[in-house]
């Protein structure tokens, strides 16, 4: 995938231009570059501005394994023959620890648009590596940003932020709102957060901050809590396990709909000003509350297969998170689509159908009903 485009290459597919208006004449299309890509944000990202007739770069580390699957319906193999429907879409090897292929990423793409949402993203993790967490997370915004800021070309900036900055910070929480980041990840969030406010300020930057509360999906990561939950719920449901282990239920998380939330991003790209936006549900709903909704659904009894392990507790805890999205609702004119219950039941219908092609495989034989994590 590396290497495998030069700036510019894949615009311009057969179909998306009216053939009477000659290539020369046609309006050039917007570039995006994404960090995280192969993410779920990513990924909802990617759809997006292809929807809006972008031009979309990502940037992938390298690994034995292939983790683009969230991408795998839109990405099309640069040896394949081409095809009328073949998106405009290339990924790149590059990484937030590497200042270098940051720069060489810009340089070569020349974006009109970057998307940070590259992170170490996963809290409990953090504790447990949080030199690395500081690097790619904090530093790794830095490294990208004076990246922009030494390009030839004008960018704008999107810094993805997290409500894990707020930490112990009662709710409702706003751009106002001081934070008291509670973990590595919620720290070095914090840090990029006042980076690109610096960069802003200090060169002029087109940078925006949008600190994203809790958003899901069916895309969401297996070791988060709210997509462990519903991955148990399928495997629950057809027979593949009997028991899922869980920490503190009495956690309150704002959660919404991660496919809502990217067209945020993408408005406070398109805004005359740059500014920090807080993007939220304003409702909030405790883990517990969550396990009933899903298990629920299911027509299952949640009491009955959930057992509390303190090896998930954290060791500082963030209790209560509610945004106050009303700057976001007002100037960027975006308000959520999917409200808690329809995401806690998309979620669910994706993991039963997951679970069941999962035990096709389990009774053929081809695969052993592992207990999930």
């Amino acid at each position: 995938m590396a290497g495998s485009s030069t700036p510019h290459s894949n615009g311009g597919a057969a179909g998306e231009e009216s053939p009477s208006v000659p290539r020369s004449l046609a309006p050039p299309r917007k570039v995006a570059l994404v960090t995280g890509i192969t993410g779920q944000d990513g990924s909802y990202l990617t759809e997006l501005l292809l929807s809006k007739g972008y031009e979309v770069h990502g940037l992938i580390r390298r690994s034995s394994n292939f983790n683009t699957q969230r991408l795998d319906h839109i990405y099309h193999d640069p040896h394949a023959t081409p095809s009328a429907d073949r998106p405009p879409m290339r990924l790149h090897y590059a990484d937030l620890s590497d200042a270098s292929s940051l720069r060489r990423a810009l340089d070569h793409v020349l974006p009109d648009e970057v998307y940070n949402l590259a992170a170490q993203s996963h809290v409990a993790v953090s504790y447990e590596i949080p030199d690395y967490t500081a690097d790619v997370t904090a530093t790794g915004a830095l490294r990208l940003l004076e990246a922009v800021r030494l390009s030839s070309k004008p960018m704008r900036y999107y810094q993805a932020g997290s409500s894990e900055m707020f930490g112990s910070t009662p709710p409702p929480q706003s751009e106002t709102t001081p934070f008291h980041p509670r973990s590595p990840y919620a720290a070095a969030k914090v840090a990029a957060h006042w980076y690109t406010v610096n960069y802003r300020e200090a060169y002029g930057l087109f940078a925006c901050n949008g600190v994203l509360f809790n958003h899901e999906s069916p895309r969401r990561g297996e070791n988060f809590v709210t997509r462990k939950i519903t991955r148990a719920v399928g495997r629950i449901k057809v027979g593949l396990q009997t028991k899922v282990f869980l920490g503190n239920l009495s956690a309150a998380r704002d959660w919404g709909f991660a496919g809502d939330y990217v067209e945020a991003m993408w408005l406070m790209l398109q805004q005359d000003k740059p500014g920090d936006y807080v993007v939220a549900t304003e409702e909030s709903h405790t883990v517990e509350e969550f396990l009933q909704a899903a298990f629920g659904y299911a027509g299952l009894d949640w009491k009955d297969h959930v057992v509390i392990d303190k090896k998930y507790f954290r060791p500082a805890e963030v209790d209560s998170l509610q945004g106050d999205s009303s700057k976001s609702r007002r100037e960027l004119g975006w308000k959520p689509k999917v409200g808690f219950q329809q995401l806690v039941e998309m979620m669910v219908d994706n993991d039963i159908e997951l679970a069941r092609k999962e035990k096709v495989l389990v009774d053929a034989g081809y695969r052993d009903a592992k207990q999930q994590p």
